[in-house]
């Protein structure tokens, strides 16, 4: 079995084909699919996608790139659809959350100062209800850290993980694992290939991040979740091992960050 641990399953790229493509997947051995929310207007859609297949499961959070457009109501929201959805089986995490240091608009200090906020909030949160996170961590991987280091929360994903090999054991030392997918496939991706080569097995989980974050063999094209073993056969290849000891590895390593996920499988 194939685990996605992150997916934007409710993404307008999918409008009226959600389902067909989770099934698609499901054809192709991905038994489990982790739909993140970026703010409170899709927290009820992804609940109810993950509630509508047996390979889907759920997180909440505000995504940064959501920030600028939110305010401390939207955390009380956040703080309440928590506590009601600890009650569902197909809720596994706190996601989309983190920084992002990238996108202009938002390296702005007053800009930079709000997603620290919301950042450190939604760490607050999950270190309360002791949920893992799934962490956006587009060029900011120290600052990250260095909320994570002030804010002990039981682990999480470092999603599409880009940074240095320090970087790498920080976060797994802090009880993370290692989101990996289409960028992986590129061969010029030359540090994120070495990456995926050296580090301890244990510490990767693969993803899609569909609909973006395409494959080689898909660039520029949507992605989507049936992209998963194909995505792990490069990483077997860059490993030197068997593809199903890299499935089975990989979903074990996506299991032991999830905790939930066993519920909802």
């Amino acid at each position: 079995m194939w685990i996605d641990t992150h997916c934007h399953l409710d993404a307008g790229e999918f409008a009226g084909e959600e389902l067909a493509v989770a099934d698609d997947a499901a054809g192709q051995g991905v038994g489990m699919i982790v739909v993140p929310a970026v703010a409170p207007f899709n927290f009820d859609a992804v609940a109810r996608l993950a509630r509508q297949r047996g390979n889907c499961a759920y997180a909440l959070g505000i995504h940064p790139l959501y920030v600028p457009g939110c305010d401390e109501s939207d955390l009380l929201a956040l703080r309440h659809a928590i506590e009601a959805a600890l009650r569902d089986r197909r809720f596994v995490a706190i996601g989309e959350i983190g920084l992002d240091f990238f996108v202009p608009a938002l390296k702005e200090p007053a800009m930079r100062d709000k997603q620290e906020h919301f950042y450190s909030e939604q760490l607050k949160l999950a270190r309360e209800f002791d949920l893992p996170v799934l962490l956006h961590v587009r060029r900011s991987q120290d600052i990250i850290l260095k909320y994570l280091r002030r804010i002990a929360v039981p682990g999480g994903i470092a999603h599409a993980f880009n940074g240095s090999f320090q970087q790498a054991e920080t976060f797994v030392g802090l009880g993370f694992k290692l989101g990996l997918g289409g960028a992986m496939t590129f061969p010029r991706s030359l540090q994120i290939r070495r990456l995926a080569a050296e580090v301890p097995l244990d510490a990767v989980v693969l993803e899609t991040d569909a609909p973006d974050i395409s494959p080689a063999w898909l660039h520029p094209q949507r992605n989507t979740p049936d992209q998963i073993p194909r995505i792990g056969q490069v990483l077997a290849e860059l490993r030197g091992m068997d593809i199903a000891d890299v499935a089975a590895a990989t979903s074990a390593n996506a299991h032991a960050v999830l905790p939930r996920l066993a519920a909802a499988t």
